[in-house]
């Protein structure tokens, strides 16, 4: 089994829309794909974000990070919350993402989560982090 993200993306037109959708009937849709991954026995977590004009950026662009707030300046596609799912392939975790309630025009990216397995054990951090992990019940 290996973890993959699937990126929840929206473009402003899809964000507003969202917007306009009753509370009610989003948690709904949104419950039963939860309750379909939860069955299945591939949900590891699930999060979406608040309003992109509630958030900051930092820019890293100089010797001194700058902060402004709300999105980019020119938004194509905001990330809008994510999914991290543990399934056998690539290819499952695409077909979870195609069944994701999302609004036309949005998009999903499916990303493969490295294992800390994957990493050089004789480093030291590595090693920190595997600790940590340990500690914390995640592995």
């Amino acid at each position: 089994m290996a973890k993959y993200m699937l990126i929840m993306r929206a473009t402003d037109e899809t964000l507003a829309k969202m917007f306009e959708t009753p509370f009610e009937e989003m948690l709904e849709t949104v419950g039963r794909f939860n309750e379909e991954l939860i069955r299945a026995g591939v949900l590891i977590a699930a999060e979406g974000l608040d309003d992109p004009s509630q958030g900051a950026v930092v820019s890293y662009d100089g010797e001194v990070p700058v902060v402004t707030d709300g999105p980019y300046g020119e938004t194509k596609e905001l990330f809008g919350g994510f999914y991290l799912i543990d399934v056998a392939s690539k290819e499952e975790a695409v077909e979870w993402a195609k069944r994701l309630p999302a609004l036309p025009g949005s998009k999903c990216e499916v990303r493969r989560v490295p294992s800390i397995d994957e990493f050089p054990q004789d480093n030291e951090w590595v090693a920190l982090e595997r600790a940590w992990r340990e500690r914390t019940g995640q592995l």
